[in-house]
């Protein structure tokens, strides 16, 4: 009956079931046994062992080892008197007089890429693979081996596995050692602790525009003025970059050479060097975030090295995560540099965070190493490089009047301007226009991202953008402008559509 099923499956649909009958023993009333509940749903011992667990979690059953399972007997409780928290208000903002940056931290635009959308809805907006372009298999037998090494759950080392810091620094490249690399708990830890030690609160850092929400998050948060250096489909423009270290006077430059979030850009070659001597005439950092350099597009050809792998002064704080081509849950990063500023990164880690878990950096050593690893890599670009298709021409026939100046070879999402409002109906599309087309896109059941969070300034256009890697496939990625379509039509009245 529930075998057919997933064993995950399995033990949800056996829970509901005996939730559903609990009614029919009284509190304290002992539940049949695990060899009865084996035989009537025909499922296995582990089955049954993992439904009670999940009763048991929520409080509705007890389980005594020899004894057998019972219903648990209803807590006495009364009711908590409503409290007044209207005190912290003055509390939290007491001394806020005296901040260059407010202290209250805006993650609106992290959390529109993380939270699920409701049932139905399509989800351009997802920041991570569909489970379906997960290496579910090949991770849980990682871990699965992780687990049975020697020292497994042991304390590690605090920069974190030796193996595991030069398997970092070889696909890092150039003269990277692993004496130069930090495992870290995830990309966004990492650029926390890089922004943290290397921009004191109040200080200018320099960021592409547009450019990640949640960097621009990191740095409010930390007190930092995010000052905007414009790009273009060749990446950041030097000769704005070098004008705004010295109008700025800024230490620090935060920049994704490849791929980058949201134009999907690449630095072009002749700019890679420019950027370096820029940042090192400046006495300025360089934090690359390499965040998708697995997530390259069967087409994309050779790529270029990471800025870390060409820098030989110790301007370049490098950041590179398993994230975003394994699962959200896999948070391994590594943060690498060169020269004093390496111990100060480690000393802010350790104290933030201690380390990254043993047997988490164990599973991704043992992911990394192993032959599958490499399938999925192969796989996982085919896949992608299917779905950016599927969008770019599904957006090309049904939505033409929204420009996509750029179609990245790598990476998981599209940046689309709308239309600026030139005359006619397309007048509509104008301040807010983003946020009107996002909600009237919700509306026809599809979540996608307004342009707005990647701007630290006023944003030259409205943009939104859209995510083909979080979606089930190419039927729904289809199915997904059709019904952009409708919310186009929506925010412009009587425009031509394309059906």
């Amino acid at each position: 009956m529930y075998e057919s099923s997933s064993a995950g499956g399995s033990v949800s649909e056996l829970a509901n079931q005996l939730r559903r009958e609990l009614d029919r023993y009284s509190p304290g009333g002992k539940l049949p046994s695990s060899r009865a509940l084996v035989e009537r749903f025909r499922v296995s011992p582990v089955t049954v062992s993992r439904a009670l667990a999940q009763l048991s979690a929520e409080g509705l059953v007890v389980t005594r080892p020899g004894a057998g399972a019972f219903r648990a007997r209803p807590a006495r409780t009364t009711a908590a008197p409503a409290g007044d928290t209207s005190w912290q208000e003055v509390a939290l903002s007491a001394d806020g007089a005296a901040d260059l940056i407010p202290r209250s931290v805006d993650a609106s635009g992290v959390t529109v890429s993380l939270a699920a959308p409701p049932p139905g809805v399509i989800e351009f907006n997802g920041g991570y693979l569909h489970p379906s372009l997960q290496p579910e298999r090949a991770m849980a037998a990682a871990l699965a081996r992780a687990g049975r090494r020697p020292g497994a759950w042991g304390r590690p080392p605090l920069e974190g596995l030796l193996e595991l810091r030069e398997w970092f620094a070889r696909t890092i490249g150039g003269a990277v050692t692993a004496a130069e690399v930090l495992v870290g708990a995830g990309g966004q830890a990492a650029l926390t602790t890089a922004l943290r030690a290397l921009a004191p609160p109040g200080a200018p850092v320099l960021v592409e525009s547009p450019t990640y929400p949640g960097m621009l998050a990191i740095a409010r948060s930390a007190g930092l003025r995010p000052v905007p250096v414009p790009v273009d489909p060749d990446g950041v423009r030097p000769e704005l970059l070098a004008d705004a270290f010295r109008a700025t006077g800024a230490r620090v430059f935060v920049c994704q050479p490849l791929f980058q979030n949201p134009t999907g850009a690449v630095l072009a070659p002749a700019r890679r060097g420019e950027v370096l001597r820029i940042a090192r005439e400046a006495g300025a950092f360089v934090v690359e975030d390499d965040f998708v350099r697995r997530l390259a597009h069967a087409d994309a050809g050779a790529l270029p090295r990471p800025l870390a792998a060409d820098d030989a002064d110790g301007v370049v704080v490098h950041v590179s995560s398993l994230t975003k081509a394994t699962s959200p849950s896999l948070r391994v990063s590594a943060l690498a540099a060169r020269g004093p500023v390496l111990e100060r990164l480690r000393a802010i880690q350790v104290v933030d965070a201690f380390f990254v878990p043993r047997p988490l950096q164990e599973a991704a050593l043992e992911l990394v190493g192993s032959p599958a690893w490499t399938r999925h890599l192969r796989s996982l670009a085919g896949e992608l490089k299917e779905r950016r298709d599927t969008m770019t021409a599904a957006l090309a026939q049904r939505l033409p009047e929204l420009a996509l100046p750029h179609i990245p070879s790598g990476g998981y999402h599209l940046w689309l301007r709308l239309p600026d409002g030139a005359g006619g109906a397309s007048q509509a599309f104008g301040s807010g226009a983003d946020t009107a087309f996002t909600a009237a896109a919700l509306r026809a059941g599809v979540a996608l991202t307004p342009g707005r969070p990647y701007f630290s300034a006023e944003p030259p256009a409205a943009h939104v953008r859209l995510s083909f890697a979080a979606v089930a496939g190419a039927e729904e990625i289809t199915e997904g402008v059709r019904r952009l379509r409708a919310a186009c039509d929506e925010v412009l009245p009587g425009n031509p559509s394309t059906r």
